[in-house]
């Protein structure tokens, strides 16, 4: 019986290796609340046993039960009628069992029911989630409608809506964007106005909105009338009545079992979350490390799926007197897609570290400032943590979904003819994981969001000190080329900066992101390759991969490759 936690050993080491006290004792009030809460760890050692035990069932229901429903709910869909939406069959009791082992309130308070767990540990089990069926993963982690509740909500709109979703009476969706405001967000119509009461109303469309059909909404409106930018937009929580009407649901590539809607709002009654104004210079940013990192996790999930699907069916398949497996090529995709996988892992989670340590300080921040206690010290500490959080992830969404493409795509291939058949489930891990690297920002808004921590060397520090870092035995050798690739980092760096051209910087920009990568993560599995001599192997081809990479970037810049974009305007005509 497959259960997708205890059989991963890769996922198994990166949650034995986390570093996580200093997150866990802030999650748990220094576990104040086991005093409250039967059910809150009494320590540290108690709070890891307890995410172990349900990791473990997560990978149990996800192994023996989701994934076996999977293609079922792929070719039946979602389906709308007369403007209702259900789930595909195998997706309601997908959600009843998650519902029943108390998964759907994962990250939610004790005191509202959850479970309080720290988002890497909800990465874990949406990586899960992500990899036995793809779609459910899009219902699964919208519990971050509910947190955000939690987080900038009155204590009326917590008691009101997040209790729901522990029990999973609500299911949640972010109604963000319409017909003309995808990625452009500050481009958003939709209305919220008062009545003479000061009571809300939300007037207007949403368009592409994941979940559509969920019984609670926060919607991105525009509560300033005569802006045109962000400034004038807001955020809002109200419930799927009568007024918020499903107009239709998209016919997708993929993830079928999760239901993409056209929302009309009309006059539907509403609650202000948080502060005027905020809602996208403040709110939706937040929001989206989190929307971010799940994108990221289910996109390794997909690609878990395919490399398994591509190993067995490379054992299996035998041509010309032996298995595929055994030929060199063949041999040679699967190696590129483990090291994939794994050095994807180690990404994940080492930014999850970061948005936990950032998420818990400005918890503590703002409990502090609630009792009048000082917070200096830890106002240093969010700074950095910020900073860090910015940089890491988009360049973790980036990589993580490119990387399911091109893992899928290398699946398919695999299984030659085969895979382009239904009957094989590669061909629906192919078309689920196109949508990755689109949605919550395409790869080349990541780019865009991660130049500026790039150029301004946010991890200048950590990696001054790994150089100073004396790795054993052939990892020196490794440190000596990851050393190596910074020098052509700075020698490009500095080679676009002395420009002074803001259009060159922009074209230049994928190259010196991808190089500050190869740095981040190739220290990360060297640290790991000092724990465990199983991934040195993964170490070793890594760097030495984005050595070679590092130069055709360098090459790109310095050769100006590139400089043609400059003049697309006239080339394309």
């Amino acid at each position: 019986m497959p259960n997708f936690f205890t059989d991963n050993s890769d996922l198994l080491f990166q949650f034995d290796n986390l570093e996580y006290r200093k997150v866990v004792d802030m999650a748990e009030d220094n576990y104040e609340f086991s005093k409250e809460f039967n059910h809150a760890p009494v320590n540290y050692e108690d709070a890891m046993e307890n995410y172990r035990k349900v990791l473990e069932m997560t990978g149990d229901l996800c192994g023996n039960f989701i994934a076996d429903r999977a293609t079922d709910v792929d070719i039946e869909g979602a389906q709308f009628d007369n403007g209702k939406v259900e789930y595909a069959k195998g997706t309601q009791l997908n959600i009843k069992e998650l519902t029943k082992a108390d998964l759907m309130g994962l990250v939610l308070p004790h005191k509202f029911g959850g479970l309080n767990f720290p988002l890497t540990i909800y990465m874990m089990a949406t990586e899960m989630v992500a990899r036995a069926d793809a779609s459910l993963m899009n219902i699964f982690g919208l519990q971050d409608i509910a947190e955000m509740i939690e987080k900038y909500g009155t204590e009326e709109q917590k008691e009101k809506y997040i209790p729901g979703f522990c029990t999973g009476k609500y299911t949640g969706a972010m109604s963000l964007t319409e017909p003309d405001a995808g990625s452009d967000l500050q481009a958003v119509k939709l209305v919220a106005y008062q009545d003479e009461s000061g009571k809300w109303f939300l007037r207007g469309v949403k368009r592409f909105i994941t979940n559509g059909n969920a019984h609670v909404h926060l919607v991105l409106a525009r509560s300033e009338a005569g802006t045109k930018d962000g400034r004038g937009l807001s955020m809002f929580a109200c419930f799927a009545d009568e007024t918020v009407v499903v107009r239709r649901i998209e016919h997708k590539l993929g993830i079928h079992g999760s239901p993409t809607c056209e929302l009309q709002f009309n006059d539907t009654p509403a609650e202000l979350v948080g502060q005027r104004k905020f809602g996208l210079i403040k709110y939706v940013f937040d929001l989206m490390y989190r929307a971010r990192m799940g994108v990221s996790a289910q996109a390794l999930g997909i690609s878990q799926a395919a490399y398994e699907e591509a190993l067995m069916y490379a054992k299996d398949r035998v041509q010309f007197g032996k298995a595929i497996y055994n030929i060199p090529a063949v041999a040679n995709i699967l190696i590129d897609m483990r090291v994939m996988l794994e050095y994807n892992r180690s990404l994940l989670y080492a930014t999850g570290m970061y948005v936990d340590y950032k998420e818990k300080t400005d918890y503590v921040i703002a409990k502090l400032k609630k009792e009048g206690k000082p917070v200096t010290e830890l106002t240093e500490d969010l700074k950095y943590y910020t900073k860090v959080a910015n940089l890491l992830t988009p360049i973790t969404k980036y990589f993580l979904t490119e990387c399911a493409n091109k893992i899928t795509y290398d699946s398919l291939q695999i299984h030659g003819g085969t895979g382009y058949m239904r009957e094989f489930r590669i061909e629906r891990l192919a078309r689920d994981a196109r949508i990755t690297n689109i949605y919550e920002g395409t790869s080349q808004l990541q780019i865009v969001a991660a130049i500026s921590g790039v150029i301004n060397d946010i991890l200048k520090d950590l990696f001054n000190g790994k150089e100073k870092k004396q790795y054993p035995g052939g990892l020196d050798r490794l440190a000596g080329f990851l050393r190596e690739i910074r020098g052509i980092f700075y020698d490009c760096l500095k080679y676009v900066v002395d420009k002074k051209d803001n259009a060159f910087q922009d074209v230049a920009a994928k190259d010196l992101v991808e190089l500050y990568s190869y740095l981040y993560i190739g220290y990360l599995l060297l640290d790991e390759a000092e724990k465990n001599d199983k991934k040195i192997f993964i170490a070793n081809r890594y760097i030495i991969t984005s050595l070679a990479n590092a130069k055709k970037n360098a090459d790109t810049i310095k050769n100006e490759l590139f400089s043609d974009l400059l003049h697309a305007d006239k080339i394309l005509v």
